[in-house]
C-alpha cells in the first residue's frame, strides 16, 4: 500500500525539525534526514528538492502553527494574555517544535530571522489588542518569553505560572 505523500512530507519537516534542534543545521543533512525520516535521499528530494526547500518547509509549517495558535489565543476565554502566558511554558508541542526548530534556523537564514519576528509581532498584537496598553502587552509578551526559555532549559519553577497570575490579578487583570 502505497504511502500517503503528505504524510511522508510531514514526517521529512518532523525529522528536519528534530535534527535541527539536536544537532543544527551542520547536523541536518539531506541524508540525515531522509535517514531519520526513514525515506530514501530520493524519496526526500521528490518532496524538497534541497534544503532550502526544506527550509522554506520548515517555516511554512511554522507559520501554520502560529496562525492555528494566534486563532485560539483571540478566542480564550480566559482572555488572549492568560492563554498566552499559560502556553508559554509548553514544551514538545508542535508549534514549540517549529519555533525551536526556527530558532537553530535563525542563526544562519534571515528568513527563519523575519518568521520568528513576525511571530512574535502577531502575539504582540492579539496582547496589544486585547489589553489595549502597549507597555502591557510588550510586559506580558517578555514574562511569556523567559516562562519559555526557563521551561526549555529544564529552569522552570513549578510555581512560576501561579506567581504571574497572583499579580495580574492584583492588577485587575
Amino acid at each position: 500500500m502505497a504511502r500517503n505523500s503528505s504524510d511522508t512530507r510531514e514526517r521529512l519537516l518532523d525529522a528536519f525539525d528534530s535534527l535541527l534542534d539536536a544537532h543544527g543545521t551542520a547536523g541536518a543533512t539531506l541524508d540525515a534526514v531522509a535517514a531519520e525520516a526513514g525515506v530514501s535521499k530520493g524519496g526526500l528530494l521528490y518532496h524538497f528538492g534541497s534544503k532550502a526547500k526544506l527550509v522554506e518547509g520548515s517555516l511554512e509549517r511554522l507559520r501554520a502553527n502560529v496562525d492555528a495558535d494566534i486563532e485560539t489565543m483571540r478566542s480564550s476565554q480566559r482572555g488572549p494574555h492568560i492563554y498566552y502566558l499559560e502556553t508559554s511554558a509548553e514544551v514538545g508541542t508542535p508549534l514549540d517544535r517549529s519555533l525551536m526548530a526556527a530558532s537553530r534556523l535563525a542563526q544562519e537564514y534571515e528568513e527563519a530571522r523575519s518568521a520568528l519576528k513576525d511571530t512574535r509581532e502577531q502575539w504582540f498584537a492579539v496582547l496589544n489588542d486585547h489589553l489595549g496598553d502597549p507597555h502591557l502587552a510588550m510586559t506580558i509578551q517578555l514574562i511569556g518569553d523567559g516562562m519559555y526559555l526557563n521551561q526549555n532549559f529544564g529552569l522552570s519553577e513549578e510555581e512560576a505560572l501561579l506567581h504571574v497570575k497572583n499579580v495580574l490579578a492584583r492588577l485587575g487583570l
